[in-house]
């Protein structure tokens, strides 16, 4: 028979609320860390200090959320009880109520295309670390000798670049470094092929400036041009890079930390 001071003796440790709770938060974030979810929006409430506080329910069970004052650009439409949403945020424990909920970084109507809001979001990030400032920005040669393209090698677009810098600028040296520019995974090939032709070698000399190249389509054709490793691979070379993307409507990340459009 077992008494209650064997049974406490067996237990390695009594939690205080406050660790235990500190441990579920710990798991949960883990576990979950940040997710897309969609929802009704109840119990909308704007707290004085510019947090804002709703519920995202559907039939069988709801969640509480959270957005924090700095955490999102501003709304174009306000939030209201019964809007239909999507967010993407971070599960987590509020530890003074033992309750947990969904600090939210990304809410647009449900609906809206993932691949948007991805966009959206790394544009805002972006601009916020000042990486589209036309200051930091490099001034492209008047008179450049030697320029340098990624692109691929069989598409429409060095098609076309090479017939105008032949008809325009027969003097120029022209230096392609083929690299994928559509599918997953083409956005590393795109950083190191610019990486490439930035760094001289015993291969060639130095270029003057950079054209990172490719012909329009939908945005899941050009998304490889939105993906953050293409954008900061952009910022870090010290050769000026023209960006070459799409027809004149279509706009990716890469246009923005470029030095030129």
């Amino acid at each position: 028979m077992t008494t209650t001071a064997d049974f406490f003796q067996q237990t390695s440790k009594v939690l205080t609320v406050a660790e235990l709770t500190r441990q579920i938060r710990g798991t949960l974030e883990a576990r979950f860390g940040a997710v897309w979810v969609q929802g009704e929006v109840s119990n909308y409430k704007l707290h004085p200090s510019g947090h804002q506080y709703f519920t995202l329910k559907d039939q069988r069970a709801q969640i509480a959320c959270v957005i924090f004052r700095n955490a999102m650009a501003p709304l174009r439409q306000a939030l209201a009880d019964g809007t239909q949403v999507q967010v993407y945020g971070n599960v987590s424990v509020f530890e003074a109520r033992g309750q947990y909920q969904l600090s939210v970084q990304i809410l647009q109507p449900r609906g809206l295309g993932l691949l948007q809001a991805k966009f959206e979001a790394l544009k805002r990030k972006l601009d916020a670390e000042g990486l589209f400032d036309v200051a930091r920005k490099h001034a492209l040669p008047k008179f450049p000798r030697r320029i340098g393209i990624v692109t691929s090698p069989t598409g429409a677009a060095i098609r076309d670049l090479l017939n105008v810098l032949r008809r325009r600028a027969p003097w120029l040296q022209i230096l392609i470094n083929p690299a994928r520019v559509q599918g997953t995974g083409a956005a590393a090939d795109i950083a190191v092929a610019i990486r490439e032709l930035a760094t001289a070698n015993e291969n060639w000399l130095p270029v003057d400036l950079i054209v990172v190249a490719r012909g329009g389509g939908s945005i899941e054709d050009l998304w490889e041009f939105n993906e953050e490793i293409v954008a900061r691979t952009i910022v870090d070379v010290s050769v000026p890079i023209v960006s070459a993307i799409g027809h004149e409507i279509d706009f990716t990340i890469a246009d923005f930390v470029a030095d030129l459009r």
